[in-house]
């Protein structure tokens, strides 16, 4: 009797494990159908408030046009387009760089007695606020600054200013993920190259280097996404100036800081501009992340 009680029980436990596993398929389920309609949600506010300003401002005056005036209806966001575009683009250039070698020792060079310091301290600069940043932007990098600027005529609060500052607030994103995607290559690489005569210097660069670079890639855009969304920081060190920079020791404006140093007293047109604003700035976004999917793509399709 005992031996044909046993099978009962085995079958009545597979039949709640097979129940347990629908339940968190179902459970999966809501959770990315909640994330999608979400962004739908978000994707139909800014559109359905952002159009219809474009449509009565005129979307060549209000994507090209050089002046911002709302107190006379003059709604041009040229100027903070170039200025999220040039902050952005001088983040990467510091910031990339520095992350992509600070990864590369971590994964592969450094001494497990400075990693234990390393690491946590890169952690921890993930977990800084904005603010806290922008604070040491005023206090340490406008000083540091200051003498340059004045000696081409520039202010220190300005496009140099936000784009070392954004570079450092980079790093963290970038370090992290690329250092996962080297440590995520096989051995096999490693050693495959080695036993061909390379280098430890070499089997790195050339071969886990470049087998990581879907990884890589994804650390760079995430940073791209964390330099062109900053607001605050931006904020307390660019300058704040709505015009089209003439060298990098001039204050800019961008689309963030314009949305979020108006939007408190805006309303009428002004304010469906700024949301205008914010979908410009959604858009830029969307067009990142559709290349970054075409460039992973194709590297797929070519390895």
């Amino acid at each position: 009797m005992q031996s044909a009680a046993a099978p009962s029980h085995h079958k009545s436990g597979t039949g709640k494990g097979h129940l347990l596993e629908k339940a968190m398929k179902l459970l999966f389920l809501i959770a990315a159908c909640f994330s999608i309609i979400a962004v739908l949600l978000i994707c139909f506010f800014l559109f359905a408030n952002g159009i219809p300003a474009m449509g009565e401002i005129g979307l060549f005056k209000f994507l090209s046009g050089v002046n911002w005036k709302p107190g006379n209806n003059i709604y041009g966001i040229l100027p903070m387009i170039l200025g999220s575009i040039y902050v952005t683009a001088g983040a990467l250039v510091i910031g990339v760089p520095i992350g992509l070698l600070t990864a590369v020792f971590l994964a592969r060079f450094c001494p497990k007695g400075i990693y234990r310091i390393v690491k946590p301290a890169v952690s921890l600069m993930a977990g800084i606020p904005s603010v806290v940043y922008g604070f040491f932007g005023m206090c340490v990098i406008v000083p540091m600054i200051r003498p340059l600027a004045e000696k081409f005529q520039g202010d220190s609060y300005s496009m140099l200013t936000a784009s070392i500052l954004l570079g450092l607030m980079i790093l963290p994103t970038i370090v992290e993920v690329t250092e996962s995607s080297l440590r995520a290559v096989p051995d096999s690489y490693y050693e495959a190259s080695l036993a061909l005569g390379a280098t430890h210097e070499r089997s790195v660069y050339c071969a886990v280097f470049p087998a990581a670079k879907s990884g890589i890639m994804a650390g760079i855009v995430l940073g791209v996404g964390r330099a062109i969304g900053e607001t605050m920081a931006v904020i307390m060190i660019a300058g704040n100036q709505p015009r089209v920079p003439d060298s990098i020791f001039d204050g800019v404006r961008t689309l963030t800081a314009n949305i979020v140093i108006e939007m408190g007293y805006a309303s009428g047109l002004h304010r469906q501009a700024l949301i205008a604003t914010g979908v410009v700035l959604f858009v830029f976004i969307l067009i990142l992340n559709v290349c970054f999917s075409l460039l992973k793509h194709r590297s797929e399709k070519q390895s």
